[in-house]
């Protein structure tokens, strides 16, 4: 290889290192312990379940939140029948039952703040 050819190509490396178009918004577990301490801090008790998911334990029938790396993943997840029953909210699925109590509307949107506040 030419040594003038190695420094347009270098160049074009170092940019595309630098892009945050396709860059995660976080790892798993930073987005996970923060939307855990958002709902904490909103009264809804979750835990960290598996390598990817917060679930609410105050209730088995709850809604679970699947996260992945970023909110395309998240968005091919639903394409590809992985997301059935969800709402996508930047990286994250929340998974809620078809039939919402309105006893629990207050939640859910407690729920969708905590996860929108993390992109």
């Amino acid at each position: 290889m030419k040594p003038w050819l190695a420094i347009p190509l270098l160049a074009l490396a170092l940019a595309a290192c630098g892009s945050d178009d396709a860059s995660p918004g976080g790892d798993d577990g930073d987005s996970r312990a923060t939307t855990i301490a958002c709902l904490g801090a909103h009264g809804i008790d979750a835990r960290e379940q598996g390598d990817d998911e917060v679930v609410l334990t105050g209730d088995n029938e709850g809604p679970t939140i699947r996260f992945y790396l970023t909110a395309g993943e998240a968005e091919a997840a639903q394409f590809e029948g992985d997301g059935e029953g969800s709402e996508q909210i930047g990286e994250a699925l929340l998974f809620v039952e078809p039939e919402v109590d309105p006893d629990t509307e207050a939640v859910l949107g407690d729920i969708e703040r905590c996860l929108a506040e993390l992109g």
